[in-house]
């Protein structure tokens, strides 16, 4: 049975770390073609090249790869998938040409999009406090060079209901907690939405764009002690 992808605010008690994990950066570990594609593989019941599936393509791709380097390299460094890998598995995984590729895709390649993913616990969670933990939490950045192109881009979806337009930023950032029977995707910064059709879309062209959450943080406590519930997996974790 496929576990649910939720977005913000589905499944955890989060306190938001203000301090970095090191003082100095480290060199990342690149992920080998192979084992990008062999991770995409995994996802299986579903359109990997559709829109709405993106995320949750991303979220199961990311974790096998994270489950696989705490086994064999428990102390790090982060993950380094680079955008070339990512798009040539998508395409090769899905069985189509790049003229085939999704717009969503397509573009996170031309952007050189890569995403680093930070998989040690001790590097995301500092204490659980209540509850059961994530069976992963994972601290994911993609962007591509400052000098590599604009500060933004966007695209809008005419596959979903409704239309969406979506904007990247050039430095989008999130953390991905699977607690088993649910997958989080947690405090993203630096992609946006808003719909382009129907009767949201006349909602948002008087809002404005907006942030992909359920709720709006208007109704949410200080992101420095933001309570977050879920009747199947409630925690409190301090990161």
């Amino acid at each position: 049975m496929r576990r649910p992808v939720g977005c913000l605010f589905a499944a955890s008690i989060l306190l938001a770390r203000s301090a970095l994990a090191a003082a100095t950066p480290e060199v990342p570990f690149r992920v080998p073609f192979a084992d990008v594609k062999g991770a995409i593989a995994q996802s299986r019941g579903y359109d990997i090249l559709a829109t709405t599936n993106g995320g949750r393509v991303q979220a199961e791709a990311l974790i096998h790869l994270a489950r696989s380097a705490q086994e064999t390299r428990p102390e790090g460094p982060p993950l380094l998938v680079g955008h070339d890998e990512w798009f040539r598995a998508l395409l090769q995984v899905a069985g189509v040409p790049a003229e085939r590729a999704p717009t969503y895709a397509r573009l996170a390649w031309q952007h050189r999009q890569d995403i680093l993913v930070e998989y040690r616990p001790s590097h995301v969670i500092r204490e659980v406090i209540q509850g059961p933990p994530p069976r992963m939490a994972l601290d994911v950045t993609i962007s591509w060079p400052s000098e590599a192109g604009p500060s933004e881009y966007s695209y809008e979806d005419t596959i979903s209901t409704p239309h969406l337009k979506v904007t990247n930023k050039r430095v989008i950032r999130y953390r991905l907690l699977d607690f088993g029977d649910l997958i989080v995707f947690d405090r993203m910064e630096g992609l946006t939405g808003r719909p382009t059709t129907g009767a949201l879309g006349l909602l948002f062209s008087v809002l404005g764009t907006g942030r992909p959450e359920w709720l709006p943080s208007s109704s949410l406590p200080p992101r420095s002690d933001a309570q977050e519930s879920s009747p199947k997996s409630a925690s409190t974790i301090r990161v």
